[in-house]
């Protein structure tokens, strides 16, 4: 006898989805900093941030309760290549909820922060643990979600140091960043030397942009100033911004996948950077890009919680794989 429909969807219920979040969240953030940026008096980003909170609680309700219903069907996502890296998402989604909740309460901040560091840390070393001692991964696994664990680190200065744990931030900041740059130089070596990604991870490609764009962030809360190496993370990131923007006809073919939120919350952290500038800078250039970044960031964002609940409808998410 088949299992119930319910059951059977929860069995195949992917971490992946906490991806959607994180998007969420930097929406939030990228906002909030609009708001303040261009005395905005429209406060869209306290909704986008509500929806996001409500949305990790969902999923989190969800997650919990496939481990403790289908604990083999985690055990298979740990172990497998490509979704291990997503596991940190979690994590990723509490520190953003964090860099989000700092204006309205310092205190609910903290215990995300505390939270999601002390999680990612833990899931940092798990997944490093099973790269390093691996018997299965080859070359063509490793695409650019392999930078989520490692490079998630990255985000915890943005809260860390406003919070007051600058030294903490500054130990998460280093090895981030280092890994980033080892990671950087393999999966390019795989991208220019092997097979294409499959069309399912072609969105991933979107999450080159993260690094710099959050790095140039962690780096200002760090040091307070716009020196020339937070402009060469600024414009690294804002390189590969659009670097992939002008391929935007290959992942407009692409179908929809769980995957496509790989767009979100790297765009979103290279317009809250961006805007960043223009605060530092007075430039512009900077005001006219940001808004420009907002407004697709924004559109990116409700037409993909449109295809995920398209896709939720008609029963194409959380099936076997194929």
């Amino acid at each position: 006898m088949s299992e119930p429909a319910a059951e059977s969807r929860l069995k195949y219920f992917p971490v992946s989805f906490f991806a959607m979040v994180m998007g969420l969240a930097g929406v939030a953030i990228a906002w909030h900093r609009a708001e303040i940026v261009f005395a905005m008096p429209l406060r869209m980003s306290e909704a986008v941030l509500v929806l996001a909170g409500l949305s990790f609680v969902a999923l989190l309700l969800l997650y919990l309760n496939k481990i403790l219903r289908h604990r083999g069907a985690v055990a298979q996502e740990l172990a497998h290549p490509i979704q291990i890296n997503f596991f940190p998402t979690v994590s990723i989604s509490l520190l953003l909820l964090a860099v989000a909740s700092i204006p309205y309460s310092l205190g609910l901040a903290g215990v995300l922060w505390v939270l999601g560091t002390n999680l990612h840390l833990l899931l940092t070393l798990y997944v490093m643990g099973v790269w390093t001692h691996h018997e299965q991964f080859e070359i063509h696994h490793i695409n650019p979600a392999w930078f989520i664990p490692v490079v998630g680190n990255v985000l915890v200065p943005i809260a860390g140091v406003p919070l007051g744990f600058a030294e903490v931030s500054w130990f998460f900041f280093s090895f981030g960043m280092l890994f980033w740059l080892v990671l950087l130089a393999i999966v390019f070596y795989r991208v220019f030397f092997h097979n294409p990604l499959p069309e399912k991870l072609m969105p991933t490609f979107f999450i080159l942009i993260a690094p710099p764009a959050v790095g140039f962030l962690a780096y200002q809360s760090l040091t307070g100033d716009l020196d020339a190496f937070a402009r060469v993370l600024y414009y690294s990131g804002l390189f590969l911004t659009l670097l992939l923007l002008t391929q935007v006809g290959r992942f407009a073919r692409i179908e929809f996948y769980l995957s496509w939120w790989a767009y979100s919350f790297p765009l979103a952290a290279i317009t809250i950077a961006t805007l960043a500038m223009y605060q530092q800078t007075g430039l512009i250039a900077f005001a006219i890009i940001g808004w420009v970044l907002l407004t697709l960031v924004t559109l990116i964002v409700v037409y993909l919680l449109y295809r995920t609940a398209r896709a939720i409808g008609s029963r194409r998410i959380c099936i076997p794989a194929v």
